[in-house]
Formats: structure tokens, C-alpha cells, sequence
């Protein structure tokens, strides 16, 4: 017996021997795996990159992994409870191995040749994730061991658990618990009630097998036995059991949800920081604060939506997407299942016309509701013909649709007039094939305050902002007007509106210029001839000038002179320029004549807040002691004075004198008052000033406009530059987006005029010939000049029998131009 005993003693201690040399061959093999303490304790999470507004709202994510990593003390204690109850009981008192688990991964080993899993705790869950593969082999778990006994000694119980809540993946793209709380619940996990965390809490085991969206009866399973493990251990009371086992499954796929629509800016965010990040730029957590107001920004949206749509429908009905009376026999999974195929606008539901009343119908929205639509809903759709012409109006129903037809659905708000509460309701649509774009900056540094780069940026991508050239016609008249008052011509210079031939050796044969209408207005002061946007007066001031001289100082509002037509043409805007070289042009304007350049990007910081980037952007500065004139070049910089403050900052050069800058800004305010821009009066605001736009044949049309701060403008048309159709023009079809998106701005903001230069002088004028005023004249009008240009006084006495009219302009032009409010 005792020889036994020998030889039993001796095989342990060869077995022990044995394995011990085995494990430390082992330890030689995976040593190289083994982070170290710095490695422990400098572990980065992959964040995704977010970009957010000025005022710190979500306008976009980018990154394969979803995750907001939290610290200890923001995981919510059922959480942890739960996260214990199914992971790892003994999580605060175990060395960082469970000894019984790993028995049984033991016998799994011998009795299978290989570890079908078990024995994982916390810690070796958070070794494995952020160390190692999820290959199941011997190798692999002693590494993991080795990992998590390392891990226990170097940190916290509190830091490993953190760990794991950031780093678990829980399906659907989210990474740790805060991300799977907003993906599956829309919410913060610190809002997630008791049933809503034992739910995600189910997920580390198989997050595809006991996802709550994909088999929510599995994980209901699952979540009511972690509940159940929660009462068993004492972490929660039986009332709060009872509440949680019986709450149904709530959760849905929320994706990423930000918090304003801006897809246009943060890709343009994007792409701009991946020329410098490259691919690190999805998981390094940088998070990029724009320029973009938020709240300016929805009104940008809403602005550009509805400015669509209502062309749109005023060009009449296309019809139904499809016919289809065989699915209205069809069961409603089926009903819904074909409807959801059908791509639609964001926010829009496609529907099947279930059956169709004398000026009613029901239908079946792809969410499987049914619904009745009134005839304020459909009325608007008279037939489609042609962009010029519709059918007649529609009396009944049966006139535009049938039953079986499939149509797209717009949401409505509206409000009750029993209650005054605002409820939901639906209206007839189709997706337009018209686009819009508005793009508003502050003018005194360039920030992009808001950016709409089309109608819909998940059906397409293409940002007219930046992206698309399009000849903004009579928007561009501005820039050349102010090269002729910088050239000695006034406001009061006449040019005879009148026919003309020009053989220009840079067209292809001659041109006669004409004003929209056909009509001319013979000798005509240039503050009319803004006003009223006649192109003949644009044409012949250009010629007078000369093309060559003109085209230089088109440079000062950021022009490239070699992207410009080098003929006459370029009068009457056919050059092809962008909503945001436009705007940027209109900024000089706006700030009395300083050249700004518009940027986006306000700041960048690291995933620990570390500043790494912030935009100084060259800013106006009216107040400068030490720099009264800044020069031309762009790049110059230098120190002023503000209240008594010196500080170094990028200074916008002035491109503009101020006297020019306030005298087209004061034609411009007549365009509002007198001209094409007149439906801008509604907003009942003397400091804003502004100049439509329209191409030949309607194929662009455009509003630009602006007070002594910011500068909006708003482009409309088709991509393939299709003509509007007849009696749409800027200001008809631009102009009524930019009053909707400036009511919102202009209602935060006081009023804002551009400084009047006390070197101007204001006189009197005879309104048809721009001469001084004789004395006593009665029709005279008064006139804003240059010192060096005002007209010389006439003294000559004014006959009796002489027309007798009132001094001001303000009545006369309101009898003579209202015809123009739409034109040109």
C-alpha cells in the first residue's frame, strides 16, 4: 500500500512538474500578448467621429462602431445589478478567474477537444475584447487568463467594469452600453427604466440571438430570467420586479438620431477632415463644433422643403407612383411589406388607395394605419402637362386618383380649432423633381450659420451649396454696378435704355439685349435700372466701362477673372458661380466692404476635450484705430485696437470703399421697396436689402439679400437645367424661402443697417435727367453722392406751368413699378 502511495505521490509530483513546465512553455509562447501596466491603463475605446452645431447639438456621426463611452459612476446601479446577475455573480470578490468555471471548460477540453465556452468572467470578457481574438482555443484562453490576473492587480474592480460597459458589443453597430441605450431605446442610458437595462444587459451572451428587435420573444425570455436572477440575489424588491417582468418589449432600431438635420454640413465637415485624419478619423472620438446655428439651421430646412414643394405643386400632379388593385385584396403584412419597398422622401409614408369617395379617400399607409384624406389634401393636383401648363382643377377624387393607386404621403401639421392643439394629418405629395439651396453666412467673419444643399440629402447627395455652377442672371448686377461707382459713375448717372446691336468679337454673332417684357424705358438713372433689373441698361454700362478693367475688380469679391465670360454677357450674370462664391460676394456688401472668407469648421477637439484646431477666422473690424484702412491683400493681418483691448487677429481686408458698399447697399434696399424683390416687404424691415436673380428661359432663379450682419441666398432649379416655366422667377420661386428662413433670423436680431460714411452727400436731383435740382423744382427727388461726384447746381428758374409732383420717389415708383414685382 505504501509503494502505492509512492508512485501515486511520484506521478503527481512528475504531473505537476509536467504541467507546470507546460505552463510555463506556455507563458513563453503568449508572453508577447501580455500587455503591459501602460498598455493596461492607457486603453483607447474606438469613437466614432461627431459633429455638432455651434450651440453643441448632434448634426452627425461617423463610425463603424457606435459608442459613448461613460465613466463608473454614470452606470446606473440596476445596470451593474443586472450586468452581475448575468454575467458574474461573484464579479467584486472573485481574483479575476472563476475556479468553477474554469473546471468546466476543463472537462469541456477532455471531453470534446475543444472549448464550446463558460468559465468567462468580467474580466476576462473585457482581456478578451480588448486584447485578444474570439478564436476558441487553448492558446487563447490561458492568454486570457494570464490577461485578467494581470488586469486584477494592476486596476480597479471599478475600472474593469467600466471597461466592459464601453467595450461590449451589443448589436445592431453598438459598442457598450450608452450607444445600445440610444440605438434601442432612442434615450440616455441615466433614462432607461428597470425592464430597459435588464433588457441590454441580456445582450453580451448572443446579441444577435436575444436582440429585442430581431427575436424579441427570445430576449423577453432572457430578460426575465436576469430580473428573476436580480430578485433571487437581493438587488431588487418584488413590487419592482412584478413592474418590470410584466412591461412589454419597447425597443425599436433608432440608429443614429441626431438632433438637427444638417447632412449637407457635416459631410462637407467630413469630407474636409479626412483629407488630414484619413481613416483614423472614424474611431479617434474627435468631435467638431461648426459655425452652424441650430436653430437657424431648421429654419433653413423648413425654408427650402416648403419653398419646393410649393412649386411643385403648383406645376400639378405626375400621378401615382404605380397601379396596383391586387393588393388590395392582399393581408396587411403583405399590404405593408410591398409599400415599404417603394423609396420615399424622409418622413414621408407611401400608401395604397384602398377605396375612393366622392372627394375623399381611404388608404393604407406603408406603417399598416388606415387613414382618410380630405379634400383639402388632394385639390391641389390638377394634371401635370408640361412646366408651362396644367390640367383643369379637379372636382372630384375620381379626377385624380383610384383605388389600388400607390402614392407618396406628406405628414401636416395642423391645429384644432375647438382645442388649438396641434395634431398630424396628411397630404397627397410626390417627390419633386425642382431643387433648392440656401446658404446664410454672418458677413463680418464668414461663418456658415446655416447650409441646405438640396431638397432631400438621403435621396440625393449632391450639394448644390458648393458643388453645382449656375449662372445667377441679374444676382450678379450688383458687382458690376459697383464697379461703375467706384469708377466715377452715380446713382444718378443716366444710360438710355434703348435698342442696341453689339458686335462683340467674343460673340459668335451679333447680339441685341433685351429687358425681360420686351419693354424699354429710355434714358434711366442707374438706381432704376438696379431696382428694375433692365438688362440693356446692365449691358451698355459694361460696355462703357470696359470688359477687362471690370473683370479685375471683380477679383475684390473673391472672383476668379478667369472663370468669368470675357464679353458682354458677363453684364447680365452668365458666368457659372455658386450659391456660396454668391453669397460670399454679397458678404462685402453686408459688412460695408470687407472681403471675409466663409469656413465651417469653428473648432476640433480630442475624445478628452483637448483642443487641436480653432478657426481665426478674418474678421471686420470697424472699430480698428490702428489699422483705419486695411489693404487689399487678402493675407494681411495685424494688430488693432478695440475699447482699449490690443490683441493680434486676422483683419478682412476692405475690397470696397465705404461709400461705394453703402450706396449699392441703398439701391439694393430699393429693390425690396420699389423692384423685383417687393414680396420681401411682408417681413417689415427697412435695414434688409437684396437683388433677384433669373436666367434665360427660367432654367435658375435666385434671391440674394442681406442687413449690416448676415447674408442669405437662395438658388432654385433643376439639375439638368430644365426651364422653371412661364411666370417663375426669383422672385416667385427663390424669393418667398429666403423671406420664410429671414423671418426667423430677423426676428432674433435688431436692426442692422451698413454704416452711412459721413463724407456722403445728399442732394436733390431732377428724377429724368440725374442733374441737380433747379431750385424750387417740385418733382425733385433726393440722391446720395460722393463728395467728388455730386452734380453741379443749376440755377436757372423753374417755369409755373412745370409738372407739379410731391418729393418723395417713394409714391411715384409704388404706381409705376408694381407691375414688376414678378419680372426679372
Amino acid at each position: 500500500m505504501s509503494k502505492f502511495i509512492k508512485i501515486f505521490l511520484g506521478l503527481g509530483i512528475l504531473g505537476t512538474l509536467a504541467a507546470a513546465g507546460i505552463a510555463i512553455g506556455m507563458y513563453y509562447q503568449v508572453k508577447d500578448k501580455i500587455p503591459t501596466v501602460a498598455e493596461l491603463k492607457d486603453i483607447e475605446l474606438q469613437i466614432p467621429l461627431r459633429i455638432y452645431t455651434a450651440d453643441a447639438k448632434l448634426i452627425g456621426e461617423y463610425g463603424e462602431q457606435r459608442r459613448t463611452p461613460i465613466n463608473f459612476d454614470e452606470i446606473p446601479k440596476n445596470l451593474e445589478n443586472a450586468i452581475l446577475a448575468a454575467e458574474d455573480t461573484n464579479f467584486y470578490h472573485h481574483p479575476g478567474i472563476d475556479i468553477m468555471g474554469m473546471a468546466r471548460a476543463a472537462f469541456q477540453l477532455v471531453s470534446s477537444g475543444r472549448i464550446r465556452g463558460g468559465g468567462s468572467t468580467i474580466t476576462m470578457q473585457v482581456a478578451r475584447n480588448y486584447f485578444l481574438s474570439f478564436e476558441q482555443t487553448f492558446t487563447r484562453k490561458f492568454t486570457e487568463i494570464l490577461i485578467s490576473l494581470k488586469m486584477e492587480q494592476e486596476l480597479s474592480k471599478q475600472e474593469i467594469l467600466e471597461l466592459y460597459v464601453n467595450k461590449i458589443y451589443l448589436g445592431k453597430r453598438a459598442y457598450g452600453f450608452e450607444a445600445a441605450a440610444q440605438v434601442y431605446y432612442g434615450k440616455p442610458l441615466a433614462e432607461l427604466n428597470l425592464a430597459q437595462l435588464a433588457m441590454i444587459a441580456g445582450l453580451p451572451k448572443a446579441p444577435s440571438l436575444y436582440n429585442p428587435i430581431v427575436n424579441p420573444s427570445r430576449a423577453l425570455i432572457r430578460r426575465n430570467w436576469i430580473l428573476q436572477r436580480m430578485l433571487s440575489l437581493g438587488m431588487i424588491e418584488k413590487l419592482s420586479y412584478q413592474d418590470a417582468v410584466e412591461a412589454p418589449v419597447s425597443a425599436k432600431n433608432h440608429g443614429v438620431s441626431p438632433d438637427i438635420e444638417a447632412s449637407y454640413v457635416s459631410e462637407m465637415v467630413r469630407s474636409e477632415l479626412y483629407e488630414t485624419f484619413g481613416k483614423d478619423l472614424y474611431n479617434e472620438g474627435l468631435k467638431v463644433y461648426t459655425t452652424i446655428i441650430s436653430d437657424r439651421q431648421e429654419a433653413a430646412n423648413k425654408a427650402i422643403y416648403n419653398g419646393v414643394l410649393s412649386y411643385d405643386e403648383r406645376h400639378g400632379y405626375r400621378g401615382p407612383l404605380e397601379s396596383r388593385p391586387d393588393l388590395i385584396a392582399a393581408d396587411l403584412k403583405e399590404q405593408t411589406k410591398e409599400l415599404k419597398a417603394i423609396s420615399n422622401v424622409k418622413g414621408w409614408q407611401t400608401a395604397i388607395v384602398i377605396q375612393t369617395e366622392e372627394q375623399t379617400l381611404d388608404a393604407r399607409l406603408e406603417n399598416g394605419d388606415q387613414i382618410t384624406l380630405s379634400w383639402d389634401a388632394l385639390k391641389w393636383a390638377k394634371p401635370y402637362i408640361d412646366e408651362n401648363k396644367t390640367g383643369p382643377e379637379p372636382k372630384t377624387t375620381a379626377d385624380i386618383l383610384v383605388s389600388g393607386d400607390i402614392v407618396q404621403l406628406r405628414p401636416i401639421e395642423t391645429t384644432t380649432e375647438e382645442t388649438g392643439e396641434k395634431v398630424q394629418t396628411w397630404r397627397l405629395a410626390q417627390t419633386p423633381a425642382a431643387q433648392s439651396a440656401l446658404v446664410s453666412l454672418d458677413s463680418h467673419n464668414g461663418a456658415i450659420q446655416s447650409l441646405v444643399g438640396g431638397f432631400d440629402y438621403y435621396e440625393n447627395k449632391f450639394n448644390r451649396v458648393t458643388q453645382s455652377k449656375r449662372q445667377p442672371g441679374s444676382n450678379f448686377k450688383p458687382f458690376v454696378y459697383s464697379s461703375a461707382l467706384s469708377r466715377g459713375y452715380t446713382a444718378a448717372s443716366i444710360i438710355n435704355d434703348a435698342p442696341v446691336v453689339f458686335h462683340d468679337k467674343n460673340l459668335a454673332t451679333a447680339w441685341r439685349p433685351t429687358n425681360d417684357g420686351g419693354k424699354f424705358y429710355g434714358p434711366t438713372r442707374l438706381r432704376q435700372a438696379l431696382y428694375r433689373s433692365q438688362n440693356v441698361v446692365s449691358v451698355r454700362l459694361l460696355d462703357e466701362m470696359g470688359i477687362k478693367p471690370t473683370l479685375e475688380f471683380l477679383r475684390r469679391f473673391g472672383f476668379n477673372p478667369e472663370k468669368l465670360p470675357h464679353n458682354l454677357s458677363l453684364s447680365l450674370g452668365s458666368a457659372n458661380l455658386s450659391p456660396l462664391q454668391i453669397a460670399t460676394g454679397y458678404a462685402v456688401f453686408s459688412n460695408g466692404g470687407f472681403r471675409v472668407q466663409p469656413h465651417l469648421i469653428a473648432r476640433v477637439e480630442d475624445r478628452n476635450g483637448k483642443l487641436l484646431f480653432q478657426s481665426e477666422p478674418m474678421t471686420v473690424c470697424k472699430q480698428c484705430t490702428l489699422l483705419e484702412k486695411a489693404s487689399e491683400d487678402e493675407s494681411q493681418m495685424g494688430l488693432f485696437n478695440v475699447a482699449g483691448n490690443f490683441s493680434t487677429l486676422p483683419v478682412a481686408p476692405r475690397v470696397l470703399d465705404p461709400e461705394v458698399a453703402y450706396i449699392i447697399y441703398d439701391i439694393m434696399r430699393d429693390v425690396i421697396k420699389y423692384g423685383t424683390g417687393r414680396r420681401a416687404r411682408v417681413l417689415k424691415r427697412d435695414d434688409i436689402a437684396g437683388k433677384t436673380g433669373t436666367t434665360n428661359d427660367g432654367r435658375d432663379a435666385w434671391f440674394s439679400g442681406f442687413n449690416g450682419q448676415v447674408v442669405t441666398s437662395v438658388w432654385s432649379g433643376f439639375d439638368n437645367s430644365s426651364p422653371l416655366g412661364r411666370g417663375e422667377w426669383g422672385g416667385s420661386v427663390s424669393l418667398p424661402s429666403w423671406i420664410s428662413y429671414m423671418r426667423h433670423v430677423l426676428d432674433e436680431e435688431p436692426k442692422s443697417y451698413i454704416d452711412k460714411p459721413s463724407s456722403l452727400v445728399t442732394v436733390r436731383i431732377d428724377p429724368k435727367s440725374g442733374e441737380r435740382a433747379l431750385p424750387g423744382q417740385k418733382n425733385a427727388i433726393f440722391e446720395v453722392f460722393r463728395k467728388t461726384n455730386v452734380p453741379a447746381k443749376r440755377v436757372v428758374a423753374v417755369q409755373k406751368t412745370e409738372p407739379q409732383s410731391t418729393v418723395s420717389e417713394t409714391q411715384r415708383e409704388e404706381k409705376t413699378e408694381s407691375a414688376l414685382e414678378n419680372l426679372f
